[in-house]
């Protein structure tokens, strides 16, 4: 076990374990975190899935490592959606793996323009789709 895996897994373990409120752990994309059980305390996972191959399986794999380290609540986000096509295809594949789709966040120039300006989204674009959409899962989320 990598030392800073170890020391980010205690630390998450020891901040849910006294929390009130919500913790929210952005990981690093891929399987390693969970390979090393760093979210082995959290109360969901989420996994983003872009509607490319690829992303399809690591979602899917992602989902299964959570579920071997015991994690409840596991589902999924549709993200970059451009189109009907788009979200068909992740709808069925969240159908085909048992996933639960927790919603989805399409395409939004609004984001490119605001990393090209250093912004964050919200404070850019507060109403753009993709921010409604966020708080949307946010909301589905924490019920």
């Amino acid at each position: 076990m990598c030392r800073a895996h170890a020391t980010v897994r205690g630390l998450l373990g020891e901040i849910v374990s006294g929390a009130q409120d919500v913790a929210l752990a952005d990981m690093e994309a891929g399987l390693e975190n969970l390979s090393r059980g760093t979210p082995r305390y959290a109360d969901a996972v989420v996994t983003v899935l872009e509607p490319y191959y690829r992303s399809l399986e690591t979602g899917a794999r992602v989902a299964e490592l959570a579920r071997e380290l015991g994690v409840k609540r596991v589902h999924a986000v549709a993200n970059k959606v451009r189109s009907a096509a788009d979200a068909a295809a992740i709808e069925s594949f969240c159908k085909s793996r048992g996933l639960e789709l927790l919603g989805t966040v399409p395409h939004d120039d609004a984001i490119l323009d605001a990393d090209r300006e250093g912004k964050a989204l919200l404070d850019r674009a507060p109403s753009s789709p993709a921010v409604r959409a966020i708080q949307e899962i946010a909301d589905r989320l924490l019920v």
